[in-house]
């Protein structure tokens, strides 16, 4: 039976034009003609019946039933991108694995150990995107994900199973150029020195200064960075201190480039997870790398 599917390049045409919310934009970006582009638009409207623009003084706007149909067709369209990219990708019969994961903990953990994946599991390939929030499973074509966030976080995130993977210690590093004599010191000059603050856990520092029976006027004070990546990278240049969890700054704390200031680490509120949708058929790909991610995170433990 032939399928009721309007033509990809139509869909492709209505897809940018959708986006930019112009057709000429649209026709920059396909490498097409502005006339090329409306056609497309036009024959997609008679075959669904629908309008999906109308015409403004600055040009286009989607109508309701353009801007519904538009978020459904870029899903599809993205699906089908990420599965011809899986193709091509695929070496061997083992399958792919599409993991979302926070970007620190996905860089500076997860990516040095993936060889000894890859060394076991060679068939099986690994792609990883960036997520910092929970997501709907059912819309983001994702297997599983690495999530860090606090246990109500992670009980309130609908549809998915959660595994512990490790509890996170958080420890005040810097410079050694800002300690003097380089060497640590105690909480009370740590409340004195310039601290950098992470956008995502405003209370970091209050947290690690309560904890500490200190008194700290400044603790919410400081420059902010999202990622613990560029919290790292500003500590190692001397723009203050940072707390941080000791296993995402290891090389650097190794190499010397940070130093632990203040040796009283704190349980963080947060732990690492691994989600996946609450459902009992995980494919074989999902199946073997939990199974080598717990063994790994058991080593590191011992």
């Amino acid at each position: 039976m032939r399928r009721k599917i309007p033509p990809l390049q139509t869909l492709l045409c209505f897809d940018a034009a959708a986006r930019h919310e112009s057709y000429t934009r649209a026709a920059q970006e396909l490498a097409l003609t502005q006339s090329a582009v409306s056609r497309q638009i036009g024959a997609l409207e008679s075959f669904l019946g629908v309008p999906l623009f109308r015409r403004t003084r600055h040009g286009v706007a989607l109508t309701a039933s353009g801007a519904a149909y538009a978020r459904q067709i870029a899903r599809r369209l993205e699906a089908m991108e990420r599965d011809t990219l899986d193709a091509m990708a695929r070496q061997g019969e083992g399958g792919s694995l599409s993991l979302a994961a926070v970007p620190t903990f996905a860089t500076r953990w997860l990516v040095p150990r993936l060889p000894a994946f890859a060394q076991l599991h060679p068939d099986v390939v690994v792609h990883i995107e960036t997520r910092t929030r929970p997501f709907l499973f059912a819309d983001a074509e994702f297997d599983a994900a690495l999530y860090a966030g606090t246990p109500a976080q992670v009980q309130n995130w609908a549809g998915t199973h959660a595994q512990l993977l490790m509890h996170e210690d958080v420890v005040p590093v810097c410079s050694p150029a800002l300690l003097p004599r380089g060497k640590p010191v105690g909480p009370a000059v740590v409340a004195r020195l310039p601290l950098l603050q992470q956008s995502t856990r405003p209370d970091g520092w209050r947290q690690w200064f309560d904890a500490q029976q200190v008194d700290a006027p400044n603790a919410r004070g400081g420059p902010r960075y999202e990622l613990f990546s560029i919290l790292a990278a500003a500590a190692s240049h001397g723009l203050g201190v940072a707390l941080m969890p000791t296993m995402l700054v290891a090389d650097e704390l190794a190499r010397g480039e940070l130093v632990v200031a203040c040796a009283r680490p704190l349980s963080g509120e947060r732990n690492y997870y691994l989600v996946t949708p609450e459902r009992s058929d995980a494919a074989l790909p999902l199946q073997v790398f939990t199974q080598w991610l717990l063994g790994i995170v058991e080593g590191d433990k011992a």
